[in-house]
């Protein structure tokens, strides 16, 4: 699999400035896109959002983009998902998409190494109106974790953790999910580094390594959506 370089703007016959005009019309479609979906501020799942992000600021964690979140609550209820895992639970905004996208009394199984964190998810979940039994906080390394779900329980599993451990995440996922079940990586983009030919750190040797892997396992119908720093999903066969 080949990585083309990143590219600024789009080549056009009619000059430099129309390649300009089309590269602002299409940064300004993105961002409409990424703002598209955002809940009102004054419901309660829009100002658990907004709590959720100024807890994941404090922390110095990034959250998933609001187009990114769009995604997820739309794949989470166009496959009906109620049996849903996530692996990086970081301050509850990914987990407030995907609960608003499950079906009512779904789960969601959200993993991850620092329990200050999930405590504020806990709290985002509770005050955007979910029962305490939707959710499910295990903490500890997802790695060590996820061998202990059951084979074929979830349909879908987002993950947004370490970068380093997605190739193995890949293969727990394929062992968990149901058969028609999405698997959905986050940051796969790298910021343009996964493109780019300039030697690389290990966490974008991972992903240029997931990107093959999913792309080349008869197993999976892939698509990588450009949300947020984009999403790599792949439906089970």
């Amino acid at each position: 699999m080949r990585f083309p370089r990143e590219v600024d703007t789009v080549d056009a016959p009619d000059g430099r400035g129309r390649e300009k005009a089309i590269t602002g019309n299409r940064q300004t479609s993105w961002a409409f896109a990424e703002a598209y979906g955002t809940p009102d501020a004054a419901s309660a799942e829009g100002a658990a959002l907004a709590w959720a992000r100024d807890r994941s600021a404090e922390a110095g964690v990034r959250p998933v983009s609001p187009g990114c979140g769009d995604a997820l609550r739309l794949l989470a209820a166009g496959t009906g998902a109620k049996a849903v895992v996530e692996i990086g639970t970081g301050t509850g905004v990914s987990g407030l998409y995907l609960l608003q996208g499950m079906r009512p009394g779904g789960v969601l199984t959200t993993i991850d190494t620092e329990t200050d964190r999930q405590q504020a998810a806990r709290q985002a979940f509770r005050a955007a109106g979910f029962a305490a039994n939707r959710a499910r906080l295990i903490p500890g390394p997802a790695l060590d974790v996820l061998p202990r779900l059951a084979d074929g329980g979830y349909d879908l599993m987002f993950c947004d953790g370490d970068r380093r451990d997605y190739p193995e995440c890949l293969e727990e996922a394929l062992r968990l999910l149901r058969p028609g079940g999405l698997v959905c990586f986050s940051g796969v983009f790298a910021e343009g580094r996964t493109m780019a030919t300039a030697a690389q750190p290990a966490s974008v040797l991972r992903l240029r390594e997931l990107l093959r892997a999913i792309r080349e396992n008869l197993e999976l119908i892939p698509a990588l959506l450009p949300v947020g720093d984009g999403l790599l999903c792949a439906a089970r066969r």
